[in-house]
């Protein structure tokens, strides 16, 4: 649906955007996460039509971003970070006024307006003035205006900045309920949106995308090896001696708790090997009483951190590698700002 081909973005010499590639699939929602300043803003103004690239190309529903720029514009919604709201109008009348802008025909206005309305569970509020909504209903009304004209693609940039954990909770369940009829983008620099609301991510950083994949495959990719995670009451030596008796352990981590006589200790091993029965053999049969005893999972924050702070390599599913080298940062007050 979404086929993005070494776009780059340049202010003069600064690139924003350094030669990005990827695909986002019908019906499926992508996480489009990075820092402040990674680029990602620039990038949904591209794809929006809303800034032209410096080189590159980008198709949406098989039309061309630069030279069918119409043709796309009438298959994209599109909720940038402050949404176009008009506040001296009602909820109603601006979806309205929408739908015609967006080329909705007179006889399908209606059908459309409370279709939007509906999805974004806002109905009861259509005769409101906008300037009197909460930020939260606020920000529903702007994704309503991206869906009036029900378009194959919604890109959204940072729909939930701003707003409390009710209001987070509520529009991150809208989005999941657009996906299969469209196919969204979710720009955001919002770790835990992705986690539970995306099926795929593009992690970019400094203009250069790092890695594209599911949040589990690149969990695999970055571990190195498997990791336990114990807490052991007794001497700091004798645990240790005991870990470092257990074949197959690559690195031992230990650390005294609050309490004197509890060791926390971090154990790991070779990629596909598990050693927790092992473990926990050990230590009980040397007499040491086994408090606790997990395998560690990476997050999507230590994923985050891994590959916008050290550039490690990863290797992406297909004939392309999914993490390049990284550019000098720019600064993104500078890069996403277009000229009026």
């Amino acid at each position: 649906m979404i086929e993005v081909e070494h776009l780059t973005k340049s202010y003069g010499q600064a690139r924003a955007v350094n030669d990005i590639s990827f695909e986002v699939n019908k019906g499926e929602i992508l996480g489009f996460l990075g820092p402040n300043g990674a680029g990602k803003t620039t990038t949904m103004r591209v794809l929006t039509g809303y800034l032209p690239a410096t080189s590159g190309t980008a198709r949406i529903a098989g039309f061309d971003v630069f030279e069918q720029s119409m043709e796309v514009r009438k298959r994209i919604g599109y909720l940038p970070e402050t949404p176009p709201l008009y506040p001296e109008m009602t909820v109603e009348n601006y979806l309205t006024f929408v739908a015609r802008i967006k080329g909705v025909t007179a006889g399908d206005i209606a059908k459309r307006l409370e279709e939007a309305l509906r999805m974004a569970n806002i109905t009861d509020k259509r005769n409101e003035l906008i300037k009197r909504l909460s930020r939260g209903y606020k920000q529903r009304v702007g994704i309503a205006q991206s869906i009036v004209h029900n378009p194959d693609v919604v890109i959204l940039d940072e729909p939930t900045v701003g707003l409390d954990p009710n209001q987070i909770k509520e529009v991150r369940h809208l989005i999941k309920g657009l996906a299969g009829e469209h196919t969204i983008i979710l720009s955001t620099h919002i770790l835990t949106e992705v986690e539970m609301t995306c099926d795929r991510v593009v992690i970019i950083n400094k203009g250069k995308i790092v890695a594209v994949d599911t949040t589990e495959n690149l969990t695999q990719q970055l571990k190195g090896g498997e990791r336990v995670q114990v807490q052991v009451k007794g001497p700091l030596e004798t645990i240790r001696n005991v870990l470092d008796s257990i074949e197959g352990v690559r690195n031992i981590e230990l650390d005294t708790l609050d309490s004197a006589d509890v060791v926390g200790a971090t154990i790991e091993s070779e990629e596909g090997t598990d050693l927790r029965a092992q473990i926990a053999s050990k230590i009980v049969g040397r007499g040491l009483d086994l408090l606790e005893l997990r395998a560690i999972k990476l997050s999507l924050e230590d994923i985050f951190m891994q590959l916008t702070t050290e550039e490690k390599p990863v290797a992406e599913p297909g004939p392309s590698p999914a993490v390049k080298e990284a550019e000098p940062s720019t600064d993104e007050s500078l890069s996403e700002v277009s000229p009026r």
